[in-house]
């Protein structure tokens, strides 16, 4: 018996040798797994020379407008209107104001028009009022000066114009007292014509305010007039 259990002991010892390289190497693999896990779990979460994170997307949920797209419009459409509706009333009360600053005050408007009495201007006199803030020449023209007028061959002149359509009524010449050159007053009963003559630049008109010498282009402009009653003219 004793030596039937050294010949198993040897056996198990023998065994055991055999066997021991064996166990080493396989908890030798174990432990270089677990070491090579726990090694990837913490380079996953812990190392900088990490290539890729993942990056979390921040929510916008709360800036969504809870009126949805049309509401939006819908605010910007009144805003553009009412924006629309206040610079159509400012653009109106500006064009108010300045059509009320434009219109001629209550003086301008008394001067519009003048009536004068021709009982008392004498035939062959000259007479000079003030309408609009400029003079005008009135003549009781003779009936030597009405021929002389009309006989005058005024499709030659510089401003050619007939004496019929410089007059309503032959006797009565009307007519603004500036002269077409440089906006002088002419002196009336004088010049080369018998008419009136600028001293300013020598422009020369005739009885029916023609011109016919000196630097004025034009003859003596005729304002608006009527004669309301026989004696009495308005101007304006």
């Amino acid at each position: 018996m004793p030596a039937l259990t050294s010949t198993a002991s040897t056996l198990v010892r023998s065994c055991a040798r055999q066997q021991l390289p064996s166990v080493l190497r396989a908890s030798s693999a174990v432990a270089q797994k677990r070491h090579i896990s726990e090694v990837s779990q913490t380079s996953s979460f812990d190392s900088p020379f990490k290539a890729h994170r993942t990056t979390e997307i921040p929510s916008f949920a709360h800036y969504k407008s809870s009126g949805g797209e049309n509401g939006g419009k819908l605010f910007q459409y009144f805003m553009v209107g009412t924006m629309g509706a206040v610079s159509a009333m400012g653009a109106k009360a500006t064009v108010q104001d300045f059509l009320v600053n434009m219109s001629a005050s209550a003086d301008v408007l008394a001067q519009a028009k003048v009536e004068v009495d021709l009982a008392a201007i004498p035939e062959g006199k000259n007479v000079i009022i003030k309408w609009r803030g400029k003079p005008v020449f009135i003549r009781h023209r003779t009936a030597e000066e009405i021929q002389e007028a009309e006989d005058t061959k005024w499709e030659s002149l510089r401003d050619p114009q007939p004496d019929s359509d410089r007059v309503q009524k032959p006797e009565w010449l009307i007519m603004l007292g500036v002269c077409t050159h440089l906006g002088c007053v002419p002196i009336g009963e004088a010049g080369d014509f018998g008419g009136w003559f600028c001293p300013c630049h020598g422009s020369h008109y005739d009885i029916s305010g023609r011109i016919r010498k000196g630097p004025a282009p034009l003859n003596l402009e005729v304002p608006a007039y009527s004669f309301p009653e026989e004696e009495s003219v308005v101007i304006g």
